[in-house]
């Protein structure tokens, strides 16, 4: 059975998916004691710039799947967005946090200076986000010079602006944390051993008693400017981030304390004018995002979006947006809080030595295989659990067969001796059987969903999107049956199958890109896609568009290639 597509009709209901840009208001009001910041902030419009950040990682222990899969959220927002406005000026930022508590006792642990300790760490990052091609602009470390100067500046804006004061801080203190809890936010667990312990209710680390005296930041006078930047539907995503935000400014805030006696702490920042006092390691760490941006002088600012795990939103989504307000800086315009990998249902953790060791999974799956499986599997609204059988079987099934065999049999000598993307004919266009009809439409709707998806940081989607079609463009060529066609004297017919399969390759390509950036550039390499020829708005020729010349033009294609080799369970 046949029948003619009506692509009108189909192209009208794009537009009507068509996702719907936002913008994101500021906070109406400020307190920052009456003065205005003195930071020059060069503002851009959202299609002029894009800003992304990932949390800067804590170099106490190696990097795990965990980090990688936030800086991965990061790269591919990243890379999508310079694929839809090429020339887009972009900041994309990560690096390591490298002050605190917990880094002098592990240096202490390890028997080096904490200098030596923070640089052997902090490269292994590095040397990580390097390998799976985390194609970050600026790297920043705590440790160096223009973050140092960023902190001090920032810690005497707050001071100036009068909402730092000295006092008794008592509390219960989570080392591993770095963090003073409430008792809300302590709860008592039993040993194996049977005894009775205090922990920190949402990491489970063990707390302890502490009194000192600190600086102590004035978050209680926050809670309606809070409350006010989070009225924003779309400011926290997902969106059950954004009520557990909404949950807690809605309690009472307590001031913060933003200093340690430094003969506690000594590896840190120091206070402006107070060497008897170390910066807390938090705010020494969250200004970070100010030090990449160019704080204290011209910058661009705010971050279009900052990264982050769920374990580090109290932080990024109460503490940050307040430090910043008291500057008179804007708070960033979006929070990306994704949730973890677990393993037999436990958060991958370096302290309980059951982690996920990504350089290992690189050399058995490769850097894109790796990509591929934590941004196909991992979903920021829920816990994802790791698991090698499921890795294995996921990218042979997608990767290698769907994905690499397809690309063989369009590209196959045998069935494509001229090695081209031939032409579609017209009257096979009108005509096409089931399979083909099916595959057209989503086609035509695929770029636009996928960058629903991708816009809205649910990579996960959007490759389900993409293999979809895929899958669909295999059963295509299944039914159509080239390696029958290609015995009949006139190749119209055997031409137009090659094309519009051709077509669903190069459209997953493309859309690939921020996901498996070497594996997609392999694939249009092999189908002779020009790199001009390669930006998210070239998806759009072919199908989508309303008279399909493009698709009546041959192209040759590139070298043959094997895209990803079958992996052995």
């Amino acid at each position: 059975m046949s029948f003619t597509l009506n692509f009108s009709s189909v192209r009208s209901c794009v537009n009507r998916r068509k996702n719907v840009s936002r913008s994101f208001g500021l906070v109406k009001r400020r307190l920052s004691g009456g003065k205005s910041s003195d930071v020059k902030t060069r503002s851009e419009t959202s299609a002029g710039k894009y800003f992304v950040t990932t949390p800067i990682f804590y170099v106490n222990a190696e990097p795990h799947i965990g980090h990688l899969h936030s800086a991965l959220l990061a790269d591919a927002s990243h890379r999508f967005q310079k694929l839809r406005s090429p020339g887009i000026k972009t900041i994309f930022s990560t690096g390591t946090d490298e002050h605190g508590l917990k880094i002098q006792q592990s240096s202490v642990a390890s028997g080096c200076d904490p200098m030596v300790f923070c640089n052997q760490v902090s490269q292994k990052f590095r040397t990580l986000f390097d390998l799976v091609d985390i194609g970050y602009t600026e790297y920043v470390r705590t440790v160096e010079d223009r973050h140092n100067t960023a902190v001090g500046h920032f810690f005497k804006k707050l001071k100036d602006n009068g909402h730092i004061y000295r006092g008794n801080y008592s509390g219960w203190y989570c080392v591993s944390d770095e963090a003073y809890l409430t008792e809300l936010q302590v709860r008592e667990v039993q040993l194996q051993s049977g005894e009775k312990k205090l922990v920190s209710a949402e990491s489970g680390h063990p707390v302890e008693w502490n009194s000192e005296d600190n600086y102590m930041f004035k978050l209680s006078s926050f809670r309606q400017d809070l409350q006010y930047w989070l009225k924003d539907d779309q400011r926290v995503q997902p969106e059950r981030y954004l009520q557990e935000l909404r949950g807690w400014v809605s309690e009472d805030l307590h001031d913060l304390s933003v200093s340690r006696p430094n003969k506690r702490v000594s590896w840190g920042i120091l206070v402006p004018e107070d060497s008897q006092h170390t910066i807390y390691v938090w705010v020494d760490a969250l200004v970070n995002y100010l030090t990449v941006a160019g704080y204290p002088d011209q910058m661009v600012w705010p971050p279009d979006v900052q990264v982050l795990g769920k374990d580090i939103l109290r932080f990024h989504g109460i503490y940050w947006p307040a430090l910043l307000m008291a500057a008179g800086l804007d708070p960033p315009n979006k929070l990306l809080c994704h949730s973890h990998w677990t393993i037999e249902g436990e958060k991958m953790s370096k302290s309980k030595g059951n982690v996920v060791c990504p350089k290992d999974r690189v050399e058995r799956y490769t850097s894109d295989g790796l990509r591929y499986f934590l941004l196909r599997e991992g979903t920021p609204h829920s816990d994802s659990s790791w698991s090698d059988t499921r890795a294995v079987r996921l990218l042979n099934a997608e990767l290698a067969d769907s994905l690499g065999n397809l690309l063989n049999r369009c590209t196959a000598q045998s069935l494509n001796p001229h090695q081209q993307r031939p032409p579609l004919c017209p009257q096979y266009k009108g005509n096409m059987p089931l399979a083909g009809q099916k595959l057209v439409e989503q086609l035509i709707i695929l770029p636009d969903l996928v960058e629903k998806h991708y816009t809205n940081f649910n990579f996960y989607r959007g490759i389900d999107v993409i293999m979809a079609a895929v899958r669909q463009a295999n059963l295509f060529v299944q039914e159509e049956r080239p390696w029958e066609l290609k015995n009949q004297t006139d190749r119209t017919k055997l031409d137009s199958v090659l094309r519009v399969a051709l077509e669903a390759v190069r459209t997953a390509g493309i859309a690939l890109q921020p996901i498996i950036p070497k594996l997609a550039s392999h694939l249009l390499d092999a189908t002779g896609v020009p790199d001009h020829q390669r930006c998210w708005n070239s998806m759009r020729e072919g199908f989508y568009n309303t008279n399909q010349g493009e698709l009546s033009t041959p192209y040759k294609l590139g070298s043959r290639t094997k895209l990803f080799g079958k992996i052995k369970e």
